[in-house]
């Protein structure tokens, strides 16, 4: 048996980031990976621009000007956003501009109109300027040829907004993962089916997908899979040769129908990881199969059965591995926070126990709150809305409300 440490370097180690690229477009890029680093040909702002409505003018003809001495400056043009400046400014001259426009040749300030008194054909400086106000200079928030985003990155809406921005329409990024998941168990109903006595909902299917698609991945949901050696190693055979991740749940135990590490020996995988020193989650299986048609192996995660088993296996073994299969730059690692806990926590075993609940951000300090109820491995009904999962070491005492606590991020805290 593994400690938790060895069994994320050896997942972390194996799996390796896809080769495969893509071309996507603006409007579906959001939550892409890039694939390389993005430069352009253009400054930006392209132009020196005025921030604000008001006057272009020459520092030089405002500097002494004051409510009782403004500065009286012909008004020669008139420049909206969008057109270019048909003239340069001479001295004692200003132009009327609008946010956004070009500053014209000449001009080096821009006097908001708040501060200005407009009569005729000229405009009176009620208020000296600050050098260079409210122009925003070409190239003063990127200098065309440097990357403007990295690979690796995971597109945000802001991303979106700075390839357009940038004239980036066709945007190389990486080809999603298909990540298959199937059940295994002859209890196993489907949402929408009859339940009869002894039968169990099929949950983890619905769940596990929900949180690969939150990665960006495509899912491929496989029909449940009874609990006989023929059925599950034709389910295997065939969905391993349609996937770069096979996740299944249930049959990873010791139990007289659990079978999965036998069918993948069959099939001559190689098995990497049969259990883990964690607790939910001790029997958790790791193997891969070599490359059928991609360039890397079929990375295969038996999870356990019981649902709260199978998505903290999911959140503290797959999904790192997804992140780096997906070609996600930085740590793949979970991310640990340290939090105040608001209750105590029980000492720690011969195994890492994990136990889920709510981390919030109050006044600059995390603060964790244990869910209610039991922790049992089938009690799916108290993960509701768990946004983190207090670690409790090996060995380690048990701990009063107020003791710092590692709190792993799940989900997003809330303030």
């Amino acid at each position: 048996m593994l400690s938790v440490d060895q069994a994320e370097s050896l997942i972390l180690k194996t799996a390796q980031p896809l080769a495969d690229q893509e071309i996507s477009t603006l409007l579906n890029a959001q939550q892409r990976i890039l694939a390389t680093d993005i430069s352009s040909t253009l400054d930006f702002p392209y132009w020196d621009n005025s921030a604000m409505d008001g006057y272009a003018v020459r520092y030089v003809d405002v500097q002494a000007c004051g409510p009782d001495t403004p500065a009286i400056l012909d008004v020669v043009t008139e420049i909206p956003a969008g057109t270019c400046p048909s003239l340069s400014l001479a001295p004692g001259q200003a132009a009327r501009i609008f946010t956004g426009a070009m500053v014209p040749q000449g001009a080096d300030t821009v006097v908001m109109q708040e501060n200005t008194l407009r009569q005729g054909d000229q405009v009176h400086i009620l208020q000296c300027p600050q050098p260079q106000a409210f122009v925003r200079k070409r190239g003063a928030y990127y200098q065309a040829g440097a990357p403007v985003l990295k690979q690796g990155m995971t597109l945000t809406p802001p991303d979106i907004a700075i390839l357009a921005t940038v004239q980036c329409t066709e945007i190389p990024v990486y080809r999603r993962p298909v990540v298959a998941i199937l059940s295994t168990g002859n209890e196993l109903v489907a949402p929408d089916q009859p339940l009869e006595a002894g039968q169990i909902v099929d949950s983890n299917r619905y769940a596990l997908a929900a949180l690969v698609q939150a990665t960006g991945a495509e899912v491929q949901l496989i029909d449940p899979v009874g609990d006989t050696v023929e059925d599950l190693k034709a389910a295997i055979a065939s969905t391993i040769l349609q996937a770069d991740i096979v996740i299944s749940s249930g049959g990873v135990s010791v139990g007289d129908y659990d079978y999965v590490d036998q069918v993948l020996a069959e099939l001559n995988a190689d098995i990497y990881i049969r259990s883990v020193a964690v607790k939910p989650g001790k029997p958790l299986t790791f193997a891969t199969f070599p490359a059928t048609g991609g360039n890397q192996p079929v990375l295969y995660f038996g999870l356990p059965g019981n649902p709260v088993s199978a998505l903290v296996s999911f959140w503290r073994f797959v999904q790192p591995a997804l992140r780096k299969v997906s070609g996600q730059s930085g740590s793949w690692r979970p991310h640990f926070v340290k939090a105040r806990t608001l209750h105590p926590l029980p000492a720690g075993g011969r195994r890492e126990i994990y136990l889920w609940g709510q981390l919030s951000l109050n006044d600059g300090q995390y603060e964790f709150t244990l869910a209610g109820g039991s922790h049992s491995s089938g009690n799916l009904m108290n993960l509701s809305q768990t946004n983190g999962l207090v670690m409790i070491p090996v060995d380690h005492p048990a701990m009063e409300a107020g003791e710092s606590v590692s709190v792993m991020q799940v989900g997003e805290a809330s303030t």
